[in-house]
């Protein structure tokens, strides 16, 4: 194809059509089906089908209102052919692309260059007629004939594959060049977005936010099921190898990364075994949120995963701890996780009523002589007499039991609501590790 203005498009001429079939697509078919429905003299016609099949036809030439062509006789003399449609008028035009906008699945398919059968039916529906109608494809043949002859009926043939190649062409014939009418809808597009922009926003502020009650409940017997949970892994997944041959980038720590990676998923397939521990019941279960663990709090966490010397020593580092500082919060959070770690660092002083309670317990829970003597040093922590055991109570009403070891207290054990229990584990303790 050739041309040097969008209003003229010129096409090659193209190779004898042989086979049965003459066009193809829907675009060629709708034209021939119109080019036949409306013909006068079905002989010419089928005198032009052959002149067409047989390669007779030259260049065509497109343009707003005719197709030119020169067209040559079996004897080889050349006849100027010329077919004519009328284009369509301004307003007619206006409906095509009001047409066009108002729905989007025409406006999306002429933008990507594609002309959609129904597009005929649309337009016939707002007032314009594409195709030709009875009378509306007017010959002008060099060869004298007053109404179609072979000539011009060729060239309607031919318009038919061209057709096939890009439908546009049709369009073209009617008066729109291609990019003519691309611009225009795009103009029109735009226009049209603008002005319903402040009434839909209007609309999504009068619509309730969500769904219907009712519409949600209607809707249960519709909605398909959820798939069936995928099966639990038996073990989290391991994370990549980063020890390769390329060095890590400044400040990086590959051994550290490794760890982290690994936490994380040991971290995700710890709370999938929780969401899916009522598979066999009502299937996934709906869990407790757990509270958000502080920098310091998550360091000790991952301290206590063993994550080895040269990790150990950064978390250490990073909590402002020393190593041995850092073992016993390890150590309280393998007891109790935050609740004993709040236990070992923090002090408090319980609210006159929960050390009352607390004075209470320690006297209901041994009878006469047999209560040690205890010395309460009014923060919530009462150490025993002549012993290196204390009793710390947490804030949530918990006897933790802790023992001096190497001249700093240590935990020795979860926590118990019997202030009794607490004290005897940390006897018990004592007497297997004298056995």
């Amino acid at each position: 194809m050739s041309g040097t203005d969008e209003s003229e498009r010129t096409f090659a001429a193209l190779p004898p059509a042989h086979g049965r079939g003459f066009a193809t697509s829907w675009w060629g078919q709708a034209w021939l089906k119109a080019l036949e429905d409306t013909a006068l003299d079905g002989a010419q016609l089928k005198k032009g089908r052959r002149t067409a099949r047989e390669g007779a036809v030259g260049a065509v030439s497109v343009r707003p209102g005719r197709i030119t062509a020169v067209v040559r006789d079996h004897d080889g003399t050349a006849q100027r052919s010329d077919v004519l449609l009328q284009e369509l008028t301004g307003a007619e035009w206006d409906g095509f692309l009001d047409m066009a906008v108002e729905r989007a699945g025409h406006i999306a398919a002429l933008l990507d260059r594609e002309m959609p059968p129904h597009l005929v039916e649309d337009a016939a529906a707002a007032g314009v007629e594409l195709l030709p109608g009875i009378g509306d494809l007017e010959p002008e043949c060099t060869c004298g004939a007053w109404d179609h002859c072979p000539h011009t009926a060729a060239l309607c043939y031919q318009m038919a594959r061209l057709l096939d190649q890009d439908p546009f062409v049709l369009l073209l014939m009617r008066g729109r060049g291609e990019r003519r009418l691309l611009d225009e809808l795009q103009i029109r597009s735009a226009a049209r977005a603008s002005a319903t922009a402040p009434e839909q926003e209007q609309e999504a502020v009068r619509r309730p936010a969500g769904v219907r009650a009712d519409e949600a409940f209607a809707a249960r017997d519709i909605v398909p099921a959820l798939p069936a949970p995928p099966p639990l892994p038996e073990e989290p997944g391991l994370p990549p190898a980063l020890d390769t041959e390329t060095p890590p980038g400044p400040g990086l720590d590959v051994a550290a990364l490794e760890f982290l990676a690994a936490d994380a998923a040991a971290r995700a397939h710890r709370m999938l075994t929780d969401a899916l521990s009522g598979r066999g019941g009502a299937g996934l279960q709906q869990q407790p949120v757990e509270p958000e663990l502080t920098p310091d709090q998550d360091a000790v966490r991952l301290a206590a995963g063993a994550p080895g010397p040269v990790v150990a020593g950064r978390l250490a580092a990073g909590t402002d701890r020393q190593r041995a500082e850092l073992e016993l919060a390890v150590r309280a959070w393998h007891f109790g996780g935050p609740c004993a770690l709040a236990v070992l660092e923090e002090e408090w002083t319980p609210q006159p009523d929960a050390l009352a309670r607390a004075r209470t317990a320690l006297d209901e829970a041994w009878e006469g002589a047999d209560r040690p003597q205890l010395r309460g040093t009014g923060a919530g922590r009462w150490t025993a007499v002549g012993a290196d055991a204390q009793l710390r109570l947490g804030r949530d009403g918990g006897w933790w039991p802790y023992r001096k070891e190497r001249g700093r207290w240590a935990p020795a054990g979860s926590a118990d609501h019997d202030p009794a229990a607490a004290l005897a584990m940390l006897s018990n303790e004592g007497e297997g590790d004298a056995a």
